[in-house]
């Protein structure tokens, strides 16, 4: 019986995020050294979690990564949550890794300015955007898209989030195409997300070469603990180098948050507790594993989330 703990991806942030983070001693600690990091690299605003800042890419990741971390470490070094497993749903999995053991805070921050960059360079000079289909399974909405979607305004599966939750990347046109279209097939709802990127899709083909390249010289650190990659939803274990592929890689593969999810009681997670912002992914798993215990620190607080998860596994 073990915890893993779940980092939120984009979508998750709000203005002001950074302002209610823990103040335990080790929480200070990464977060002074967040702050030091962030200064270091170019165009980082000051206030990075202010309404202005979040509504770039490239600032909310690094706003979420922080506020993911020192969060973790609150929970781990300060409360002794005993943690066998970390899965981070797309730039969640950067603090995965950094919990992991394998990618230094100082590197994680400063691949995820690229990462943030690149996401919106490949989307400069379009109209793009993404959405979250309930009601269909992927191969459903596959066939759907195939139909939809053009060789000017594509469409692609960018989240596998549940049996019935897809989320899909393309361009407004597409998107809106596609909302005209998706009731017929058998869709609940459709919502489009606040975003102005297409993610987890070939439209990031060069931002994932260049996380690559940045991770290619990155020296990995001893791996503590079981990861669950984006792109097959399989545990990693023992080889850090397959963590790093994983978060290059994601940004232009669908993220298989789904096939992690039903992994997980086969490998004997009995409860799971997610970082804030949010409690979205506690949620799936939730859905998926009503059997488990799932917490959202944003529910219920750090001491009581502690005390619940440490109960589910002596139990």
């Amino acid at each position: 019986m073990s915890i893993a703990l779940l980092f939120p991806g984009q979508g998750s942030q709000y203005a002001g995020m950074l302002q209610h983070l823990p103040q335990t001693p080790a929480a200070l600690q990464t977060y002074r050294q967040a702050c030091d990091t962030l200064s270091r690299l170019d165009g980082v605003p000051a206030l990075l979690d202010s309404a202005e800042a979040l509504e770039s890419t490239t600032n909310t990741q690094l706003a979420l990564h922080v506020a993911s971390v020192v969060t973790a470490r609150a929970l781990i070094d300060d409360h002794g949550l005993p943690i066998d497993a970390v899965a981070g749903h797309s730039v969640g999995a950067f603090a995965a890794a950094v919990i992991s053991g394998v990618l230094d805070l100082d590197d994680a921050l400063r691949v995820l300015q690229i990462r943030g960059a690149g996401m919106e360079r490949a989307c400069a000079g379009g109209s793009w955007t993404m959405a979250a289909l309930r009601g269909l399974s992927a191969r459903a909405v596959q066939r759907i898209l195939e139909q939809v979607g053009t060789r000017t305004d594509p469409l692609w599966i960018a989240n596998i989030n549940a049996a019935d939750q897809i989320v899909v990347s393309g361009t407004r046109t597409a998107i809106e195409t596609l909302r005209r279209h998706a009731p017929a097939a058998g869709t609940t709802s459709l919502t489009v997300l606040e975003v102005a990127i297409a993610s987890h899709c070939p439209l990031q083909a060069e931002t994932a070469r260049n996380l690559a390249d940045a991770l290619a010289d990155v020296v990995t650190g001893k791996q503590r603990c079981a990861y669950f990659a984006n792109t097959t939803g399989r545990r990693i274990r023992h080889t850090p180098r397959a963590i790093l592929d994983d978060l290059a890689q994601a940004v232009r593969q669908p993220v298989r948050w789904y096939d992690a999810v039903r992994l997980m009681p086969e490998v004997e997670i009995t409860a799971t507790v997610q970082v804030p912002p949010g409690h979205v992914l506690t949620h799936l798993v939730a859905r998926q594993n009503p059997s488990m215990t799932n917490i959202a620190l944003d529910d219920i607080g750090i001491t009581a989330a502690v005390h619940r998860a440490r109960r589910a596994i002596e139990s």
